[in-house]
């Protein structure tokens, strides 16, 4: 079942989904710690985690796909965020130097042609890296929050999709090692128990990380259809 943007917004206005965002953020910077100049995409419900890049990046624009609804971002700034359907992005050929699908493949109606749409705009020497909640993990498998929607994958399993749809993953990583009940009162005790866990139970972690490049030596047949694109509403 898809969660709509609405949802999202309301789980990351919470402790738990600051701590959560916290985590995963401090992964994503760790992966790329400098996109200085580049043209950063993010695809699916991405705004708790571009801050990371917003202030190096030449560009960083959010696209959310259609069946999650519209939502606006940044929340005080001009708006830079769209939504599209997920097969068919308002974005010119080998544009994007790097793209961040989060809260995006797991609620693809077609993933094959999510990341197709994502390899077409992707520069050849472009780098995305996607984010999907681990099968392995109990975060997959507690609706409160929106790692608990959607299809979810092990590492094996988001490697293959990939590679199927002409992407070769880099690197790997997870994050959310932090259990997701009895979470600490504060940021800090969050922090400790992720650091316990990493060393603890590495496989357990929340998400899935993977950095993926394009593999060039094929090419894909893109569907080229009607094109959808509805921008959110400045307030």
């Amino acid at each position: 079942m898809t969660i709509d943007a609405t949802a999202m917004a309301d789980f990351y206005a919470t402790r738990h989904g600051v701590m959560a965002a916290r985590q995963i953020r401090a992964r994503l910077a760790s992966l790329w710690p400098d996109l200085t100049g580049m043209e950063v995409l993010g695809v699916g419900y991405p705004a708790p985690y571009l801050r990371v890049w917003r202030e190096q990046a030449a560009r960083c624009v959010v696209i959310t796909p259609a069946q999650m609804g519209v939502t606006r971002w940044p929340a005080s700034r001009l708006n830079l965020s769209a939504t599209a359907e997920e097969d068919s992005l308002p974005l010119a050929d080998v544009s994007i130097d790097r793209l961040l699908m989060i809260h995006g493949l797991e609620h693809a109606e077609t993933a094959r042609r999510m990341l197709r749409e994502a390899w077409r705009v992707l520069r050849p020497e472009g780098r995305m890296i996607v984010v999907v909640p681990n099968r392995a993990s109990p975060w997959a498998y507690l609706e409160r929050t929106p790692f608990g929607h959607g299809q979810p994958y092990s590492a094996a399993q988001l490697g293959r999709v990939l590679a199927g749809s002409m992407f070769r993953v880099e690197r790997r990583d997870m994050a959310l090692l932090m259990p997701p009940l009895g979470l600490g009162k504060d940021l800090s005790t969050a922090d400790l128990l992720e650091r316990i866990g990493r060393r603890a139970v590495p496989q357990l972690g929340g998400v899935v990380l993977a950095e993926a490049i394009k593999d060039v030596a094929g090419v894909i047949p893109l569907m080229r259809g009607r094109r959808r694109l509805v921008f959110a509403e400045s307030r």
